[in-house]
């Protein structure tokens, strides 16, 4: 047991390491949004994809940085809660499945905003080093 209060120590790294993992995944997916704008959805659906473009690829580089990381796992937090909603009402999802998409991935992004919401952004970041 001795061994896993060491780690205590590296709490500001295993913090940074889920940061960069969640700007990856938003980044990525934001990007990907951008394209979608040409594919010929319909004016309400294009409008959210142009809203969720931004969003969630500034919301990710926040998060590379660690600025304003409380912002930041807040409204991509409301992007997930969104997402959430939408599959299991709109599109009737399950949890998890082999054949199709589940949202067992979106509740797991939710719940590393909500930890990073609480934990804060860690000393290795632009919050720690400006003092926000």
């Amino acid at each position: 047991m001795h061994f896993f209060q060491l780690l205590y120590q590296y709490n500001d790294w295993g913090l940074l390491a889920l940061r960069l993992a969640l700007a990856v995944i938003f980044i990525v997916h934001g990007k990907g949004k951008f394209a979608m704008w040409k594919a010929g959805a319909t004016a309400p659906m294009l409008g959210l994809m142009k809203f969720l473009a931004f969003a969630e690829t500034l919301g990710g580089i926040a998060m590379f940085f660690g600025f304003l990381t409380h912002f930041a796992a807040v409204g991509l937090g409301i992007v997930m809660l969104g997402a959430l909603r939408f599959k299991t009402m709109v599109w009737k999802m399950p949890f998890s499945a082999h054949d199709k998409t589940g949202w067992e991935f979106d509740l797991m992004i939710l719940a590393a905003c909500v930890a990073l919401l609480i934990s804060g952004p860690g000393s290795v970041s632009l919050d720690a080093v400006w003092g926000l």
